[in-house]
């Protein structure tokens, strides 16, 4: 079950065949656990998870199902299709995996409050011990969440919809509901929504800013003056100038080559955005070091 924390939607880690290297992507998640990270989170938008295979993911969840870490592994699905979310949602939760985000399918625009219940409702009726985080992200899904819709959700199935992620930010400052965790998507609301009674965030900027982020949110749990926050955000600000999968990839393959490769039509920042993108971390003083990532 998850809880208040910061958490990662973690990377994939991809072969130069545009197969998934599970052993890394996993070895990956490992070494944000022991930068500090709460939990870490494959198969969400960061991960590439609409560009994966279904049975590339379904191996990869039986190799993390007896995982000594396996407390702190969460799950996506990145499908459109509701069977194939039904379909690997039911294989997961036979690997002992019951927390799952779940945004509404994405392509075609213009769906609606009724729609987008039914659909969650259909995958609660499939799995009726699922534990759902919403994910808000109009900017991918072409839905944005209304604070009325989750209301609704919540009511029907408090059992199930534990939560959200809100990367749209039209939530998290003002949606209040009783047994339900609200993390917003960026490290930039980090300790805004803490103090607002938010459990975190869950960002894809964290794969690289993990130790930052869990002293910010473990010294507002301390009472304890914020000395990094100011730094934290503003390294989150630089790589939001960038497609975050790209910068974020290129960030870490200084720590292993095999970050530089990605799924089409994803690609790395070309050499001159690169040369942007460090320069200014590197005016922050927030450049890659050995041990500092996977």
């Amino acid at each position: 079950m998850i809880k208040k924390g910061v958490y990662a939607a973690g990377l994939s880690v991809i072969n130069s065949n545009l197969t998934l290297d599970i052993k890394e992507t996993i070895n990956h998640a490992e070494n944000l656990i022991k930068n500090g990270l709460h939990g870490v989170f494959f198969f969400g938008s960061t991960g590439q998870s609409q560009l994966i295979s279904l049975a590339e993911k379904k191996e990869l969840i039986s190799s993390i199902s007896s995982h000594k870490l396996k407390k702190h592994f969460f799950l996506g699905t990145g499908c459109n299709s509701l069977k194939e979310n039904i379909n690997l949602i039911q294989y997961s939760m036979e690997y002992g995996f019951n927390t799952f985000l779940l945004m509404p399918p994405a392509y075609y625009k213009g769906n609606t409050d009724e729609g987008v219940y039914f659909y969650y409702k259909e995958i609660i009726k499939e799995n009726p011990k699922i534990k759902i985080i919403l994910y808000n992200f109009e900017k991918l899904s072409g839905f944005l969440f209304s604070a009325e819709l989750i209301k609704k959700l919540k009511k029907s199935f408090p059992k199930n919809i534990v939560g959200c992620k809100d990367s749209s930010y039209n939530l998290f400052e003002n949606l209040k509901i009783d047994d339900f965790l609200i993390f917003p998507g960026s490290e930039t609301k980090l300790l805004k929504g803490l103090e607002l009674g938010c459990a975190g965030c869950i960002s894809a900027v964290t794969n690289v800013t993990h130790s930052l982020a869990r002293k910010v949110f473990d010294d507002f749990e301390n009472k304890k003056d914020q000395t990094l926050n100011k730094k934290l955000i503003s390294v989150r600000q630089v790589f939001d100038k960038y497609n975050l999968i790209s910068a974020v990839h290129s960030f870490m393959s200084h720590e292993n080559n095999k970050f530089n490769n990605l799924l089409p039509p994803l690609v790395l920042p070309t050499s001159k955005k690169k040369k942007e993108l460090f320069s200014e971390l590197e005016n922050l003083n927030f450049l890659p070091k050995k041990g500092m990532a996977a």
